[in-house]
């Protein structure tokens, strides 16, 4: 998985603090993808935008695709993303990711159980009204290639690896480079670099 040099690295995490588009497009020059990707998180929730919310957390789940790398083993197969937890982000990860791959792997969407005895899953998010699950879910999860993104305050510490937060109106990552490491997988940098790293 390639990293973006030095220089622009400092760059991306001297900008990233505040995620302003403009400031973004005018001091870094970065891949495609890494532009667009910093631009979604960069979204203001107050902003006009034609998505909703969760329309929002389901491009930026999709685009983790292309910046965690899971072992061989999972990379055969249909790419499954689990949601626990009565939740819009459903239905707009389905309608996003209708007719979409991940690394050549058919995506399929899964609604699950907060009580399932086993989650076989790539991604797997759990909701906030289902946040007092987490520890018990990452505790079962544990030493298995499954992403575990979570939208509660706190739960980075209880075995969530990405972490959705809401920070003066803008939409962040908190990000546990240990939690998904624990679990056999590998995030670029670029995504690290977008990211507020919690240990």
């Amino acid at each position: 998985m390639k990293n973006v040099d030095e220089s622009n690295g400092k760059k991306w995490l001297n900008v990233c603090g505040i995620l302003n588009i403009n400031k973004i497009r005018e001091t870094c020059v970065c891949k495609p993808k890494f532009v667009f990707i910093a631009s979604i998180l960069s979204l203001t929730l107050l902003q006009a935008w034609s998505q909703t919310t969760y329309a929002v957390h389901a491009n930026i789940i999709y685009h983790f695709t292309k910046y965690i790398n899971w072992p061989n083993g999972k990379k055969t197969g249909d790419f499954v993303i689990g949601v626990v937890g009565d939740t819009p982000l459903y239905e707009e990860l389905k309608n996003f990711t209708s007719n979409k791959t991940a690394a050549g792997q058919r995506i399929v969407i899964k609604r699950l159980s907060a009580a399932a005895p086993s989650y076989d899953c790539h991604i797997l998010f759990v909701s906030d009204e289902e946040s007092e699950s987490v520890k018990h879910i990452a505790a079962i999860t544990a030493g298995t290639p499954t992403l575990l993104v979570t939208e509660s305050e706190g739960v980075t510490r209880k075995g969530s690896c990405i972490n959705f937060i809401i920070v003066d109106d803008h939409l962040k990552l908190e990000i546990n480079k240990t939690n998904i490491e624990k679990r056999g997988l590998d995030i670029a940098t670029e995504l690290l670099s977008l990211g507020i790293i919690v240990k």
